[in-house]
Order: structure tokens, then sequence, then C-alpha cells
């Protein structure tokens, strides 16, 4: 049997970790971080939140479901790099179309096999999420000072915006389910297609709006309320899409964002959002709801969160009446929810739509369909 080609996984302290080529070949920068999910790996690459990220599974064993037409959670695998210890060399599953082997190549997905992820794991919670770079066939025998030096002369995550690399170039809508509520407008971060499909099956007619849309794009839609998703890069460096987020809060517009909605829905309250070591990314993570005081298992994919007292309501800087943290990670304290107590809005930093699961928070979709329905109540 003839084996792959080399590879080697290079982390901007000079760490190597030498392997095989999986994927395309050639050479990928991103930043290093790594997902605890035992499943879901077609919606992980798939998720527009990983742009700009080298993703490591912790699993062990990937690829033995192959890829489908039906699991995708945009339009194409985002992920920078990708790194699995044991790629399947079979696929067992009656719904695959292809090998995800075919579909990295197909979309150009620099990755590498055969190192010990475990081991790369263990580095990144001790010193930290890092730039890395996969190099691969003939890159691979570049010197190791080269590949050393391309790793450092890439952009940091901190400080970026990607939303332009993932957003939709025109407005798509898709029609409400069941008994219709009203538009919906979604400013697209890197909107994953089981979050469009829970709003439309609550009663909502998805806008799903470019992320360079203004107030009066959003008006123009003559939304019942507004939602932004999920996403990659750094809130700091998004603050267009906080100060359009602070217009729908003054229009008095209901609002729920998930992920990187919560992150720009406290920036817009006038809290502070920081970089976390190295970021909740996995479908197995603790969150306690402080109203129900139900623990859930949740999904997650952050490097940044927000920053905000934990117990009690205390006052939005910018003037938005009180809020409280509503949520709380469990593994670390980190906030992972906000309520508005004084206009009708309210984030979670982890995913809901949760493809391929957990399903513990899908109810928020539903609080979020209450919360609308009772403002079109006031209003009347």
């Amino acid at each position: 049997m003839t084996l792959p080609d080399p590879a080697v996984l290079v982390l901007e302290d000079g760490t190597r970790h030498v392997g095989r080529a999986y994927g395309a070949q050639g050479t990928t920068l991103g930043e290093v971080v790594f997902s605890t999910g035992m499943s879901g790996y077609q919606e992980t690459l798939t998720d527009p939140s990983y742009a700009g990220q080298i993703v490591l599974q912790t699993a062990p064993h990937i690829g033995n479901t192959g890829m489908n037409d039906e699991d995708t959670e945009s339009r194409r695998i985002w992920v920078a790099g990708y790194i699995v210890r044991d790629p399947s060399r079979v696929v067992s599953n009656w719904r695959a179309n292809a090998s995800l082997d075919e579909i990295l190549v197909r979309d150009g997905i620099v990755s590498i096999s055969g190192i010990d992820t475990r081991s790369i794991t263990r580095h990144i919670r001790s010193a930290g999420s890092m730039r890395g770079g996969i190099f691969s066939g003939a890159d691979a025998a570049l010197d190791a000072d080269e590949q050393l030096r391309r790793v450092q002369e890439a952009p940091e995550m901190s400080g970026q915006n990607l939303s332009a690399q993932v957003s939709v170039d025109v407005a798509e809508v898709t029609t409400a389910l069941g008994e219709r509520i009203g538009n919906l407008a979604v400013l697209d971060l890197g909107v994953k297609q089981a979050t469009i499909d829970n709003l439309a099956a609550r009663g909502f007619e998805v806008h799903v709006l470019p992320q360079s849309s203004t107030i009066e794009d959003i008006r123009a839609v003559d939304p019942v309320a507004v939602f932004y998703s999920n996403g990659p890069g750094d809130p700091a460096a998004s603050g267009e899409h906080v100060a359009l987020l602070r217009n729908v809060l003054d229009d008095g517009l209901p609002f729920f964002g998930i992920c990187f909605g919560n992150q720009l829905l406290g920036r817009a309250l006038g809290l502070g959002t920081y970089k976390l070591p190295f970021g909740h990314r996995g479908i197995n993570q603790p969150v306690l709801d402080k109203s129900t005081g139900k623990v859930e298992i949740t999904a997650h994919n952050h490097g940044f969160a927000v920053e905000a007292p934990l117990e009690g309501a205390f006052d939005s800087p910018n003037g938005y009446g009180k809020v409280e943290v509503s949520h709380v990670g469990l593994n670390d304290n980190v906030v992972e929810g906000l309520r508005a107590l004084d206009i009708p809005a309210f984030s979670v930093q982890y995913h809901p739509e949760a493809a391929a699961g957990p399903h513990d928070a899908n109810y928020l979709f539903d609080r979020f369909r209450d919360l609308v329905v009772a403002t079109q109540k006031d209003a009347k």
C-alpha cells in the first residue's frame, strides 16, 4: 500500500508535528483550535464560524460516515485547515454520497492526519490557541525556519473582521412554516442552515441579509424582529454591526442573537469582550440556565466572550436599562447568555440549533417566538 505524502503541522511557538497529507495539498495558515465533538464533523466543517481557523478534532477516528448533501450548514467548507488523527478509509453510511477526503480535496482544504492530536490539544490548553500552518506535499520539504516564518507572519485572530468573507451577497428568503408570525430580519454574520430552519419552523419568514446591510435595509423588510447570527472574527472589530444593532434596539424591535450575536449585543449594551485562552468548541459543554436552574449540555464554537457581572442585574452602560447574565458556562464561569430586562432583547453564546446535537437548548427558539408574540400584543 502506498502511504500518503508527508505533511507537517507547525505552531507559532516552534512546535512541530510530522504526519501525512490529508485532503488537499499545499500550505494553509490560521488559528489552531480544537473541537471536542465525538460526532458531527460535517456540521463543524461547514460552520462559517470556523473561517480562519485550523480545526483539530479531539475524537481520534474521523470520516467513517462520509459526507452527504443534507447535513451541510452552509454552501461550503469554511475551516482554514483540518487536523485528524485517524481518518477512516471506509465510508459506512447509507446517506453518504462522498468521502470526507474527497470533499476536502474538492473545497481545497489542506489537512493533516496521523499525528498525536491529544498532545496538541493538551499543549493548546496550556499555552492557548495560537497560529499554525499545515505544509503538505512539496511544501512539507520547505526549510523549517521558512515554515515557521510564514506561520509567525500570519494575522492573529484578534482584530480580524471576517464577516464579509462568509456572508451572503444578496438577501435570501425562507418561507415560514405553520402559523405565520411575520418577517424576521437575519443579519448573516455566518449563519447556519439549521438556524434558518429553526426560525422558519417557529412561523418567521426568514430574510437573510448581507452583513453590510444598513438600518434602512432592515426597516425595508418590515420586520417583527431582528436576529444576529453566529460568525467568525473578533467582536471588537465589528463596530459597524454594533452601531447597527443599537439602531435596532432604539427602534424597539425584539432581538435575539447567538454566538457572535451575543458578543455584539454585549457591546451594543456597553459591555466589553475579550479573547478566551483556548475557546469553547464542541457539543458537550455544560451551561446553567439561571432562570430555570437547569443544566443544559450545549454546542459551542467561540473564542471570545462578554465581560459582565455574573450575579444580579446591572445597568447597561449605553442606557438600555437593566441587564442580567442569563446563562453561565459551568466549566469556567464564562458568560453564556444575556437578557435585557427593560427592552425585548436577549442572546446566548452557544448554539441552540445544535446540528448535529445536542438539543437541550432548542427551547430558546420558542422563547424568542414567545417574546415576539408578546411584544406584538403589547403594541396593540
